[in-house]
């Protein structure tokens, strides 16, 4: 019996599937310690099937590299919905950022596809449309809560994950991210003492 499709899919025998679910899951795991520089090759090895039951599955690397990538952003999109649901804004939006952080320090190949490796253009797309709706409102609310300083802007979240994912390439050390995310947020929150205003903000998304 076949299992059900993935949308523009045609649908699998159960050990085809199977061996699809293998493949993605190597590859999370290839991708992870070695980056994206792994092949295809490397993750059909790592899942203990042929080279050609691999591409039978993913016409090339690159088409992998997109099923793990939305299979990421399934994960970002459940920690943004999770801060949706926080009666408290800022915990909400803080308690995310920190998720998100977390998954890259310890995912390299994470990191390097959520930082702009391949393709950027379309993945950013898919962000936009997956992620920003539910975060930028919860922006607005952390504002109006009078925590986040009314200066920060969405383009600042992205921004902050690439800084936070450079201390664990540049150091090797997977938890120091921490301390740098910690002085971030603690000057993103708005102080009864008044701040002097931002520079500038991004021009454009970092991916």
């Amino acid at each position: 019996m076949a299992e059900p499709a993935e949308p523009g899919r045609a649908p699998l025998r159960r050990d085809a599937e199977l061996n699809r679910r293998r493949l993605m899951a190597a590859a999370r795991e290839v991708f992870r310690d070695r980056g994206m520089a792994a092949t295809l090759d490397d993750v059909a090895r790592h899942a203990g099937l042929g080279v050609g039951t691999a591409y039978r599955h993913f016409a090339n690397k690159e088409e992998l590299v997109d099923a793990v990538f939305e299979d990421m952003i399934d994960r970002v999109e459940a920690c943004a919905r999770e801060a949706v649901a926080d009666p408290d804004p800022w915990h909400g939006l803080a308690a995310s950022l920190e998720k998100v952080c977390e998954l890259q320090a310890h995912d390299r190949g994470l990191r390097e596809v959520m930082l702009g490796t391949g393709k950027a253009a379309q993945r950013r797309a898919l962000i936009d449309r997956r992620i920003k709706p539910l975060v930028d409102p919860l922006i607005d609310r952390a504002k109006e809560q009078g925590a986040l300083r009314a200066d920060v802007e969405p383009l600042d979240l992205p921004m902050i994950q690439l800084m936070v994912g450079a201390v664990t390439d540049q150091t090797g050390e997977p938890d120091l991210w921490r301390r740098y995310l910690r002085m971030l947020l603690d000057g993103m929150r708005t102080r009864p003492d008044g701040t002097e205003p931002l520079p500038p903000g991004p021009l454009s998304h970092p991916l």
